[in-house]
């Protein structure tokens, strides 16, 4: 049965003029692109998960109140692998392949030892990144590929693993006023530890070394280390402070030792993922400065997040927002063989996404009693003091069912109002678009029929005085099938509808992006 999920997508790699309905700012000149999984079948293969797809880049180009729409599959060497192979060849993290039946036997056992260590894909499918004035495609291995924001063509791969020791990193980087990237990996039992490192890539290079890499002079800021040598936590983004970095060490965590033997086992890495929901979850709050961890042990009651939304200072406390579940059911909701027909009915969450604020105090009165809550801030969240002298945190709900959250990134770091992002509720696929006032928590949506749109992109008016002046971007696919698929612009402020961009072509769902403005962006001749 296809279905919108793993119906392969043709790739349309010469621009499209899309049917503007509406009026666009004028100011509204650059390239929204996105990335998310495209192709699912490969010859008579097919992959077992949704997020094992093939990375198919898509933009759409805002140029003089036009729009042109164009998309292409990602060149990665798992793509061309796969696609010369004709069968799934490269293994993802939901699904594991085999060599084909008819290699010899010495093929067969070189390929099981070889994935002890498992030789990670490059089909980076999450997210976009900006280093310096170029633009790379991520995932959550060790790869990221090189592309060209305007022809979406692919350039060269870099592995983090060749400039520091990390086998994982996050799609999920932070940027600083300098431009610099800031990125945390897991770096797995490496010289007989394991730790999450934060690094970061410098926006340029020094002038005397214009043909180097920004990656050559990459630097481990500081690492943590895991509190468990073979089951690190997994996680998928982290917070950022004027001054700290704050690192969730969540219950939720990949066995090293499972991993190793999956291929063996027949089975697949995310198999080798658990929730130990009798476990607690830690907070990390590292300075930025001295580069250390703050002594005191911070923590909640086991959850699982994927998305960060924001984190602040405040009268010597640290406020972060973030997305969290009471369980795992997230990823297993994505498995293709759940994606069927009647999925929406049959296909629901056991834990809904929420949107909790945690406000921990890192000053203290240090003689204050045991059961007291620290926090002094107006907040439902506490912070109570535990006989061990660690601290017990409990959240304010900020709302529920909203995923994909995206800010003015303008207010990264810094005291905000405003979250954009999708809303899901007990199905894993968003019907509505929302804005979320933190401070109030007041709520703006958008929703039409048949309607399924993606994370929400805020783009800032070029003379913005308030954090919501500019409009919000989504792709939006339909499940009607004589109804085409559009990009959405709204008025962040109003949240009224300024107009689509319609495209007659079956755009895939895709996960992560970012807005490029076109000063942004290279010439040609450059």
């Amino acid at each position: 049965m296809e279905t919108i999920f793993n119906k392969n997508k043709e790739e349309h790699p010469e621009p499209i003029k899309a049917e503007v309905q509406g009026q666009l700012p004028t100011w509204l000149q650059g390239i929204l692109l996105r990335n998310g999984p495209g192709m699912h079948t490969i010859g008579d293969t097919k992959y077992n998960h949704w997020f094992d797809g093939l990375a198919l880049l898509h933009s759409f180009t805002f140029k003089n109140g036009e729009v042109y729409y164009r998309s292409k599959y990602l060149r990665s060497d798992s793509y061309n692998c796969n696609i010369e192979a004709n069968r799934i060849v490269v293994s993802e993290f939901g699904t594991m392949a085999y060599p084909d039946p008819c290699k010899n036997i010495f093929a067969k056992a070189f390929s099981y030892l070889s994935h002890t260590i498992p030789e990670f894909t490059d089909n980076c499918l999450i997210n976009i990144m900006k280093s310096g004035d170029d633009y790379y495609a991520t995932s959550e291995t060790n790869f990221i590929r090189k592309i060209n924001p305007q022809t979406l063509e692919t350039l060269e791969k870099v592995d983090y693993n060749k400039y520091i020791a990390v086998n994982v990193a996050t799609s999920h980087p932070h940027y600083d006023s300098a431009g610099n990237i800031l990125n945390m990996g897991t770096s797995i039992v490496d010289k007989g530890k394991t730790k999450y490192l934060l690094f970061k890539i410098p926006s340029s290079v020094p002038e005397t070394e214009k043909k180097k890499s920004c990656f050559k002079h990459m630097e481990v800021v500081c690492s943590i280390p895991s509190r468990s040598l073979l089951q690190p936590s997994y996680y998928h983004s982290f917070g950022i402070t004027e001054n700290y970095i704050v690192f969730i060490e969540q219950p939720f965590k990949l066995d090293i030792v499972k991993m190793a033997t999956a291929y063996i086992r027949s089975v697949n890495w995310a198999s080798c993922l658990a929730f130990h929901k009798d476990d607690k979850t830690w907070f990390h709050f590292v300075d930025r400065k001295t580069k250390k961890d703050v002594s005191t042990k911070f923590y909640t009651d086991a959850l699982v997040l994927y998305h960060h939304v924001n984190a602040y200072e405040e009268d010597g406390h640290i406020i972060f927002d973030i997305i969290a579940y009471t369980d795992n059911s997230l990823y297993d909701m994505f498995y293709l063989k759940k994606l069927s027909k009647d999925f929406e009915e049959n296909n629901k969450l056991t834990s809904i996404p929420t949107c909790k604020r945690f406000v921990v105090p890192l000053q203290y009165d240090k003689d204050a009693e045991v059961g007291s809550n620290l926090v002094t801030l107006p907040t439902s969240a506490t912070a109570v003091k535990e006989k061990d002298g660690s601290i017990y945190c409990q959240p304010e709900i900020l709302c529920e069912g909203i995923e994909l959250p995206h800010i003015n990134y303008g207010y990264n770091g810094k005291k905000y109002t405003y979250v954009y992002a999708t809303e899901v509720q007990w199905s894993p696929v968003p019907t509505k678009i929302a804005k979320l006032n933190v401070q109030t928590k007041e709520m703006l949506h958008w929703r039409a029929d048949h309607c399924w749109p993606s994370e929400p992109i805020f783009v800032p008016s070029p003379d913005a005085r308030e954090e919501d002046d500019g409009v919000v971007l989504t792709c939006v696919v339909t499940s009607d099938p004589k109804e085409a698929p559009f990009l959405l612009i709204l008025d962040a402020k109003t949240f009224k509808e300024l107009g689509r961009a319609r495209v007659n072509v079956e755009m895939h769902l895709d996960l992560h992006g970012m807005f490029i403005p076109e000063k942004a962006l290279k010439t040609e001749t450059e």
